[in-house]
């Protein structure tokens, strides 16, 4: 009888053992449903992709020009005021001539006096009462004289102001009365006249978007004034340095501390942009923000960026199969945009892919297909 109740005791464990170890399972296959039905994915698909480059910049005239006196008087006349449009060779302000007046009158007098001495001398000389050196001394008088005249004159011509281009006065002029001061370091800006038929852009780009970038591109850009409105606009140029010149280690001490800072921060090149305007619409010193395109491509497969992670073996997927097991995929990839990034090698299109960043549990197996790790590009 004993026996018999051991007996009963190991079988009624055994069955317990085996209710609890089956309800694991079941707890177990369940979750893992749970997590399988919880993995969200997308679809390698073929869509049409561009790849940009962003950057900021300002709209300027192609043409525009500072007028500034060529010599130092008082203005006292302007003719023209802001968005007057001006052409080459108008009159648009006036300087106080007085003084350049009486020092070209003194000029020809001086002309005249030293021009017959000249004459007499001349004769003089002629007829054997004066040397060949006196003469010489009475010809270099008159000539000393004669240039004098021409830098009056010209003086007397530079108190007019004329236009040296077509174009608008872009900003406010100088006022009448304020003394216009000549020079080559700081002059009096007396206006500004540019051609706004023509405008660029000045970007700044990023020194790890710069190789990119190629005369001739496309882009659009937006300002801030014309909201939802987009402009276009061409590559026309790229500067061959960066905007700081920090590159040059023959600068003086302090330039070289400008430089040591600046290697310190981010290097920006300028890109210059043709821009397309034809309604006039843009003004100078706009903020434009800009899309540089560098590469379009028609019907490529691609996936979401969401879904794309890199390794130190390279860029990858989590490729879920029909049976819901997970691999990771490794893959080549091409452009990118905003959202995707092209798959060249590694996917077929219809290929689910978790875009999900919970961990998930991955099968140990891996296909040739798609083992391709080139770097970034």
């Amino acid at each position: 009888m004993r026996i018999d109740w051991k007996i009963k005791a190991i079988a009624a464990l055994l069955v317990l053992a085996g209710g609890a170890f089956g309800g694991y399972r079941y707890y177990t296959a369940q979750q893992e449903t749970k997590q399988m039905a919880a993995v969200e994915t997308v679809r390698a698909e073929h869509r049409d992709m561009k790849s940009t480059v962003s950057a900021t910049g300002t709209i300027t005239p192609v043409d525009s020009v500072e007028v500034s006196p060529k010599i130092t008087a008082r203005i006292t006349s302007v003719l023209v005021k802001e968005n007057d449009e001006v052409t080459a060779g108008q009159i648009v302000a006036t300087l106080d001539g007085k003084d350049f007046e009486a020092k070209r009158d003194q000029a020809q007098y001086k002309v005249t006096n030293t021009k017959s001495k000249y004459n007499r001398t001349a004769y003089l000389y002629s007829i054997g009462a004066k040397s060949k050196e006196e003469l010489e001394d009475a010809r270099l008088d008159y000539d000393t004289a004669q240039s004098s005249l021409v830098s009056a004159e010209s003086d007397v011509n530079n108190t007019i102001i004329t236009a040296p281009m077509d174009g608008v006065v872009v900003g406010e002029p100088q006022s009448v009365g304020t003394m216009a001061v000549q020079g080559n370091s700081s002059p009096t800006v007396i206006m500004r006249i540019a051609d706004l038929s023509s405008k660029q852009i000045l970007a700044k780009v990023d020194e790890t978007d710069i190789g990119s970038v190629k005369v001739g591109q496309e882009a659009t850009f937006t300002v801030d004034a014309y909201t939802g409105k987009t402009f276009r606009a061409r590559v026309s140029k790229i500067s061959q340095t960066d905007t700081a010149n920090s590159w040059n280690v023959n600068k003086s001490s302090s330039g070289s501390s400008s430089s040591s800072s600046s290697s310190a921060s981010v290097i920006y090149y300028y890109v210059t942009l043709d821009v397309e305007d034809p309604e006039n619409q843009l003004l100078p010193a706009m903020t434009a923000r800009v899309d540089i395109t560098t590469a379009s491509r028609d019907g490529v497969l691609s996936v979401p960026l969401s879904a794309l992670k890199t390794d130190s073996a390279g860029s990858y997927v989590i490729l879920v199969h029909p049976d819901g097991q997970q691999e990771n995929r490794y893959v080549e990839t091409g452009i990118y945009d905003e959202d995707y990034v092209e798959i060249l090698s590694g996917l077929e299109e219809g290929d689910e892919i978790s875009s999900s960043y919970t961990a998930q549990k991955s099968s140990s197996k891996s296909s040739g297909r798609g083992m391709a790790r080139p770097p970034h590009m």
